[in-house]
C-alpha cells in the first residue's frame, strides 16, 4: 500500500473544503485559526483554514488530502507537508475574477519554488467551454505544459478525476 499526500491550495472561497468533503472517505477534519503580524488590526490578520481527508485512488494507493490557504504568507505549511507529497492541486472559482490574482500568485510561487507536479482545477468551469479555458489560461499566465482541468467541487467523481489527473501528471514528470 502506497500512501501519498496531496495539497489542495487556492483562494478563499474556491471550494477547497467542498472538494475534500466530496471525495473523502472519512469525516473531514477542519480547523480554522487567525494568524497575523501580531497587530490587533484586523487588516493585519488572515483566517487560515485547514482541511484533512483521505481517498483511495486505487487498490494500493491512498491519498491524504490537505486543504491549505493559497496565501504565500502561509507557504511554510506547504513545506512542512512536502514529505511524501504527490503534488498540488491549485483550485480556483472560475466565476470569481477577484480570485484569479491570488491563484496567479500561488501558481507563480509553486513554479518558482518547487519541482513538484501540480495542476490547476477550475471549479464551476464547463469542460467544453474552450473560450473560457483559453481566457483562464491567459489570465493565469499558465503555460501549456501545466494542466488546466474543470471540476465540480461538489462531485465525488469530478474531484476524483482531478486527483487521478494529478497522479498522471506526477508520472509524466517522473
Amino acid at each position: 500500500m502506497h500512501s501519498l499526500k496531496v495539497v489542495i491550495v487556492g483562494p478563499a472561497g474556491s471550494g477547497k473544503t467542498t472538494f475534500i468533503g466530496a471525495v473523502s472517505e472519512i469525516t473531514v477534519l477542519s480547523t480554522r485559526r487567525e494568524i497575523g503580524a501580531g497587530g490587533k488590526d484586523a487588516a493585519d490578520r488572515i483566517a487560515v483554514d485547514m482541511d484533512f481527508g483521505r481517498v483511495t485512488l486505487a487498490d494500493d494507493i491512498v491519498l491524504y488530502l490537505f486543504g491549505t490557504p493559497g496565501h504565500e504568507r502561509v507557504s511554510f505549511m506547504w513545506e512542512t507537508l512536502s514529505e511524501g507529497l504527490l503534488g498540488f492541486v491549485v483550485l480556483l472559482d472560475s466565476e470569481n475574477s477577484a480570485s484569479l490574482e491570488e491563484a496567479r500568485e500561488t501558481i507563480a510561487f509553486l513554479r518558482g519554488d518547487s519541482e513538484l507536479p501540480f495542476l490547476v482545477a477550475a471549479n464551476k468551469l464547463a469542460p467544453d467551454d474552450a473560450a473560457a479555458v483559453k481566457h483562464l489560461r491567459t489570465s493565469l499566465h499558465l503555460p501549456d505544459d501545466i494542466p488546466l482541468v474543470s471540476v465540480d467541487a461538489r462531485s465525488r467523481e469530478s474531484a476524483k478525476l482531478v486527483l487521478e489527473g494529478l497522479a498522471q501528471e506526477a508520472v509524466r514528470r517522473g
